[in-house]
């Protein structure tokens, strides 16, 4: 049967023993391995694997040994406690032999866990899990980690009690991040945290999150939107001896602008549109944006998106003009702008 994600939380924290098997399945290998990696764990213990309390299959090899599985889990260990079959990386070809185990499966004998790839609603090996009446079948989407799954990975690292606004940054540096860069973003905390007992701060997620490859870029962008004139030319050289096309400046500038919009003119302000942005912002960028947002009225922005669109135009030209110049002098334009009424 299908065990939905509220379920699956219960149930992959505290296996029921009456389950004989379940299929975990998804695109992001990786979640899925996340959460066979976490079952096994709650079914065997730590030790499982030293008492020889855990049998590991590819699913390639049920193709050539249809009883391999039906024997593995009624095979009868040294010692005493729950055990379990992982079969990796399971497709279709190994239906028969999972439907062998499962039809074949009594109280006591080991628990199956299969794991595999996307699949179809017509795949045979998804049929069989979702039509079988005591064991699972877990999708995995791609969606983002939300909040409960996100504590889940914090404690299994061991860092509990963390302040809502830490907790609202990690939520939306999980909903930017891949899966599993956001899973090395939460070791690293761990590790940066061993040993100190003093609550996790939003600037230390800052800290520890990976680095944006732009920051040159957002530097520039920032002093325009600050209105940090005398900062401009500088970076602007700077970013000129990277081999930074002025263009691509007006873009991230245009870009920045667009969410500076989104804040000034909403109903109910800046401090409250900040939590809809997409993606969403966290830390010290946020807190930078709600500064910026306070410096700009909504005519103050629109005519900065509009010069910053001629600017872009005139670039993309035919124009004989210095392209650096041309975009140097519109940012200033754009630098006056800020803090104006």
């Amino acid at each position: 049967m299908k065990l939905s994600a509220r379920d699956a939380a219960g149930f992959l924290n505290r296996p029921d023993p009456r389950v004989p098997g379940i299929l975990i399945y998804g695109a992001d290998a990786m979640r899925v391995a996340e959460k066979r990696k976490g079952l096994v764990e709650k079914q065997v213990g730590p030790n499982g694997d030293s008492e020889m309390r855990l049998t590991r299959i590819p699913g390639a090899e049920l193709r050539k040994d249809g009883a391999g599985a039906v024997d593995a889990i009624k095979a009868q260990g040294f010692f005493p406690g729950p055990r379990a079959v992982v079969i990796d990386e399971a497709t279709d070809a190994a239906t028969d032999a999972l439907k062998s185990a499962l039809a074949e499966w009594a109280e006591g004998d080991a628990m199956l866990i299969a794991t595999a790839g996307q699949l179809t609603p017509g795949s045979k090996l998804r049929k069989l899990f979702e039509g079988d009446k005591r064991a699972f079948c877990l999708a995995i989407y791609d969606d983002p980690p939300g909040r409960a799954e996100i504590e889940g990975m914090l404690r299994a690292e061991g860092l509990t009690s963390l302040p809502d606004e830490t907790m609202r940054d990690l939520v939306a540096l999980g909903q930017m991040l891949e899966p599993g860069d956001f899973r090395q973003t939460v070791t690293r905390i761990a590790l940066y945290k061993h040993g100190d007992s003093t609550p996790l701060t939003p600037a230390e997620v800052a800290m520890l999150a990976p680095q944006s490859n732009e920051a040159d870029l957002d530097d520039v962008i920032d002093v325009i939107a600050e209105g940090r004139m005398a900062d401009l030319a500088p970076i602007l050289s700077r970013l000129a001896a990277q081999g930074v096309q002025p263009v691509g400046v007006c873009i991230g500038a245009a870009r920045h602008f667009r969410v500076l919009h989104a804040l000034v003119s909403a109903p109910g302000g800046p401090s409250a549109a900040i939590g809809t942005l997409r993606p969403p912002v966290f830390g010290p960028r946020r807190d930078k944006l709600l500064r910026q947002a306070k410096l700009w009225t909504l005519p103050r922005v629109e005519e900065a998106l509009r010069g910053l669109t001629e600017t872009d135009l005139a670039l993309r030209s035919s124009t004989r003009a210095p392209t650096r110049a041309l975009a140097e002098r519109a940012l200033l334009r754009l630098a006056r702008l800020a803090g104006r009424r």
